[in-house]
């Protein structure tokens, strides 16, 4: 899966969605959020097809909440 950047999703709550959602560790969260920043996107994980859309629905849900 590969995060994209925007100008309004907060970099700690990117951070926090790594570790709830995606098992990452603090480090490899804040890691793979600076790379977001900075070069536009970054990859997350790899993940069946039905795996990634069930992430996609977790994380939409958190966001919304």
């Amino acid at each position: 899966m590969v995060l994209l950047n925007d100008d309004y999703t907060p970099m700690e709550f990117v951070v926090d969605v790594l570790e709830k959602f995606f098992g990452l560790d603090r480090p490899t969260a804040t890691r793979i959020m600076l790379e977001v920043h900075t070069q536009g996107k970054g990859v997350c994980g790899v993940f069946t097809f039905e795996i990634a859309e069930t992430k996609v629905a977790q994380v939409t849900t958190y966001a919304r909440d």
